[in-house]
C-alpha cells in the first residue's frame, strides 16, 4: 500500500526536529536500554549540536561532517576502572543532529531507529569497545 502524497500546504508545515527533539529523543532511547546498561553508564549526559566541531572531526579522524552522528567523549567505563582513575574530563555522548537527519533521510527508517542506532554505537565506545565493536552492536559489519 503506497503512502498518501502530500499537499503543498502539509510540505510547508513540516519542520525538522530540533535539537532538544533530539535529546528528548535520545534520553527516552537510554531510558529503555537494559537496566544493565543503564547502571554502566550512570549519569552520561546526551548533548545534540547541529555539527561536529574541528575537534571531533580531528579526534575520529573524520574528513566529512556528514560521516560523524555521534561521539562518546571522555575515558571509557573498563580503563577507567582499571586504572581507578576519576574521568579527566566530563562525560558526554554528543549526537550531531544534521549528520543523523540526513542519514535519517538516505535510510528512509524511523528517527528513533537512527537515534538508537547512534547511542548504541556511542555506548559500546563507552564500555570500552573499539570502531569494529560498536558497529557489531548496531548490526553492521565492522
Amino acid at each position: 500500500m503506497s503512502r498518501p502524497a502530500l499537499s503543498l500546504e502539509q510540505l510547508a508545515a513540516l519542520r525538522a526536529p530540533s535539537a532538544d527533539d533530539l535529546a528528548r529523543l535520545g534520553e527516552r532511547i537510554l531510558a529503555d536500554f537494559p537496566a544493565e546498561i543503564r547502571a554502566l553508564l550512570g549519569a552520561v549526559p546526551i548533548r545534540v549540536e547541529d555539527w561536529p566541531d574541528e575537534a571531533a572531526l580531528l579526534e575520529t579522524e573524520c574528513e566529512d561532517p556528514l560521516d560523524l552522528t555521534g561521539l562518546y567523549r571522555a575515558v571509557p567505563i573498563g580503563e577507567r576502572h582499571a586504572q581507578a582513575l576519576p574521568p579527566s574530563e566530563p562525560e558526554m555522548i554528543f549526537l550531531y543532529r544534521l549528520p543523523i537527519l540526513v542519514e535519517w533521510a538516505e535510510r528512509g527508517c524511523s528517527l528513533e531507529e537512527v537515534v538508537f542506532d547512534v547511542l548504541a554505537h556511542e555506548i559500546a565506545h563507552h564500555l570500552g569497545m573499539d570502531e569494529e565493536g560498536a558497529l557489531r552492536v548496531e548490526g553492521r559489519e565492522g
